[in-house]
Protein backbone atom coordinates (compact mmCIF):
# COMPACT_ATOMS: atom_id res chain seq x y z
CA UNK A 1 0.00 0.00 0.00
CA UNK A 2 2.67 2.64 0.73
CA UNK A 3 4.38 1.56 -2.40
CA UNK A 4 1.08 2.62 -4.25
CA UNK A 5 1.03 5.53 -2.30
CA UNK A 6 4.60 6.50 -3.20
CA UNK A 7 3.95 5.90 -6.83
CA UNK A 8 1.02 7.93 -6.75
CA UNK A 9 3.04 11.18 -5.14
CA UNK A 10 6.15 10.81 -7.88
CA UNK A 11 3.42 10.49 -10.92
CA UNK A 12 1.67 14.35 -9.50
CA UNK A 13 5.28 15.28 -9.18
CA UNK A 14 6.50 14.57 -12.78
CA UNK A 15 2.88 16.20 -14.16
CA UNK A 16 4.09 19.79 -15.28
CA UNK A 17 2.43 22.66 -14.65
CA UNK A 18 0.73 23.74 -18.15
CA UNK A 19 -0.98 19.89 -18.04
CA UNK A 20 -2.51 20.48 -14.34
CA UNK A 21 -3.90 23.88 -16.14
CA UNK A 22 -5.09 22.49 -19.22
CA UNK A 23 -7.34 20.39 -17.61
CA UNK A 24 -9.01 23.01 -15.87
CA UNK A 25 -12.55 23.18 -16.65
CA UNK A 26 -13.17 26.69 -16.53
CA UNK A 27 -11.22 27.30 -19.75
CA UNK A 28 -13.16 28.00 -23.08
CA UNK A 29 -14.21 24.84 -24.43
CA UNK A 30 -14.53 24.93 -28.71
CA UNK A 31 -18.05 25.78 -29.49
CA UNK A 32 -20.65 23.07 -30.48
CA UNK A 33 -22.45 25.50 -32.93
CA UNK A 34 -21.65 27.55 -35.71
CA UNK A 35 -23.68 30.01 -37.80
CA UNK A 36 -24.75 28.35 -40.77
CA UNK A 37 -27.43 31.19 -42.00
CA UNK A 38 -29.25 33.97 -41.28
CA UNK A 39 -32.81 34.24 -43.23
CA UNK A 40 -34.70 37.49 -44.13
CA UNK A 41 -38.00 37.69 -45.16
CA UNK A 42 -38.83 40.43 -47.98
CA UNK A 43 -41.57 41.69 -49.95
CA UNK A 44 -39.69 42.07 -53.00
CA UNK A 45 -37.28 39.79 -53.88
CA UNK A 46 -35.37 41.77 -56.56
CA UNK A 47 -35.02 44.55 -55.19
CA UNK A 48 -33.83 43.44 -51.71
CA UNK A 49 -31.08 41.46 -53.87
CA UNK A 50 -30.46 44.28 -55.72
CA UNK A 51 -29.75 46.34 -52.21
CA UNK A 52 -27.70 43.45 -50.68
CA UNK A 53 -25.43 43.03 -54.30
CA UNK A 54 -24.72 46.89 -54.41
CA UNK A 55 -24.23 48.29 -50.74
CA UNK A 56 -23.13 45.34 -49.01
CA UNK A 57 -21.11 44.07 -52.22
CA UNK A 58 -22.55 40.66 -51.43
CA UNK A 59 -21.78 37.70 -53.47
CA UNK A 60 -25.14 35.48 -54.71
CA UNK A 61 -24.30 31.57 -54.60
CA UNK A 62 -26.58 29.02 -55.99
CA UNK A 63 -29.47 28.36 -53.48
CA UNK A 64 -31.69 25.25 -54.51
CA UNK A 65 -35.13 25.88 -54.62
CA UNK A 66 -35.00 27.45 -58.14
CA UNK A 67 -38.57 29.15 -57.36
CA UNK A 68 -38.02 32.62 -57.41
CA UNK A 69 -38.79 33.37 -54.25
CA UNK A 70 -35.04 32.85 -52.62
CA UNK A 71 -31.66 34.39 -53.05
CA UNK A 72 -28.56 33.25 -51.30
CA UNK A 73 -25.23 35.07 -50.46
CA UNK A 74 -21.96 34.00 -49.00
CA UNK A 75 -21.47 35.33 -46.13
CA UNK A 76 -17.88 34.16 -45.43
CA UNK A 77 -16.88 30.43 -45.47
CA UNK A 78 -18.42 29.19 -43.40
CA UNK A 79 -22.11 31.29 -43.46
CA UNK A 80 -24.94 32.37 -45.47
CA UNK A 81 -27.44 35.41 -46.15
CA UNK A 82 -30.47 33.71 -47.33
CA UNK A 83 -33.46 36.29 -48.99
CA UNK A 84 -36.97 34.62 -49.37
CA UNK A 85 -39.87 36.56 -50.79
CA UNK A 86 -43.33 36.31 -49.10
CA UNK A 87 -43.30 39.29 -46.39
CA UNK A 88 -46.26 42.07 -46.40
CA UNK A 89 -45.43 45.65 -46.88
CA UNK A 90 -44.60 48.20 -44.38
CA UNK A 91 -43.40 45.62 -41.16
CA UNK A 92 -42.19 47.84 -38.71
CA UNK A 93 -38.22 46.65 -37.05
CA UNK A 94 -36.93 48.08 -34.14
CA UNK A 95 -33.38 48.96 -34.14
CA UNK A 96 -32.13 46.52 -31.56
CA UNK A 97 -33.18 43.92 -33.80
CA UNK A 98 -30.57 44.24 -36.76
CA UNK A 99 -27.73 42.45 -38.58
CA UNK A 100 -24.31 43.46 -37.94
CA UNK A 101 -21.20 43.45 -40.78
CA UNK A 102 -17.88 44.24 -40.32
CA UNK A 103 -15.97 46.06 -42.76
CA UNK A 104 -12.52 46.96 -43.68
CA UNK A 105 -13.18 50.65 -44.61
CA UNK A 106 -16.57 52.01 -42.48
CA UNK A 107 -15.50 55.10 -45.42
CA UNK A 108 -16.40 53.55 -48.48
CA UNK A 109 -19.61 52.11 -46.83
CA UNK A 110 -21.02 55.24 -46.03
CA UNK A 111 -19.66 56.52 -49.69
CA UNK A 112 -21.97 53.98 -51.27
CA UNK A 113 -24.74 54.56 -48.92
CA UNK A 114 -24.50 58.72 -50.34
CA UNK A 115 -23.90 57.41 -53.96
CA UNK A 116 -27.21 55.73 -53.27
CA UNK A 117 -28.93 58.11 -51.47
CA UNK A 118 -29.60 55.54 -48.50
CA UNK A 119 -29.94 57.51 -45.27
CA UNK A 120 -27.83 55.94 -42.13
CA UNK A 121 -27.13 57.05 -38.74
CA UNK A 122 -25.56 56.73 -35.56
CA UNK A 123 -27.17 54.44 -32.22
CA UNK A 124 -29.15 57.51 -30.86
CA UNK A 125 -30.42 58.47 -34.44
CA UNK A 126 -28.21 61.40 -35.48
CA UNK A 127 -28.19 61.59 -39.31
CA UNK A 128 -24.65 60.84 -41.37
CA UNK A 129 -22.88 60.04 -37.87
CA UNK A 130 -20.82 57.12 -36.79
CA UNK A 131 -21.01 55.76 -33.37
CA UNK A 132 -17.86 55.61 -31.93
CA UNK A 133 -17.97 52.87 -29.28
CA UNK A 134 -16.28 53.03 -25.79
CA UNK A 135 -13.14 50.40 -27.53
CA UNK A 136 -13.02 52.63 -30.84
CA UNK A 137 -15.22 50.90 -32.84
CA UNK A 138 -16.98 53.13 -35.66
CA UNK A 139 -20.65 51.65 -35.99
CA UNK A 140 -23.42 53.17 -38.55
CA UNK A 141 -26.82 52.07 -38.70
CA UNK A 142 -29.25 51.51 -41.88
CA UNK A 143 -32.36 49.90 -43.28
CA UNK A 144 -32.56 47.38 -46.13
CA UNK A 145 -35.88 48.03 -48.58
CA UNK A 146 -38.21 46.32 -46.11
CA UNK A 147 -37.06 48.30 -42.96
CA UNK A 148 -34.84 45.46 -41.82
CA UNK A 149 -32.06 47.38 -40.09
CA UNK A 150 -28.26 47.04 -40.07
CA UNK A 151 -25.46 47.91 -38.74
CA UNK A 152 -21.66 48.32 -40.24
CA UNK A 153 -18.96 48.54 -38.45
CA UNK A 154 -14.92 48.23 -38.37
CA UNK A 155 -14.58 45.90 -35.85
CA UNK A 156 -11.58 43.79 -35.96
CA UNK A 157 -10.34 46.75 -38.33
CA UNK A 158 -10.01 49.72 -36.03
CA UNK A 159 -6.61 50.89 -35.42
CA UNK A 160 -5.76 50.64 -31.69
Amino acid sequence: MKRFFFSLFLYFLAIPLPALLAQNHTAAAPSLVRLNHIAVYVNDLAKSTTFYENILRLKQIPEPFKDGKHTWFRLDPGSQLHLIQGAEKQVKHDKNDHLCFSVSSIEEVIATLDKYKIEYTNWPGTAKAPTVRVDGVKQIYFQDPDGHWLEVNNDGYQQK
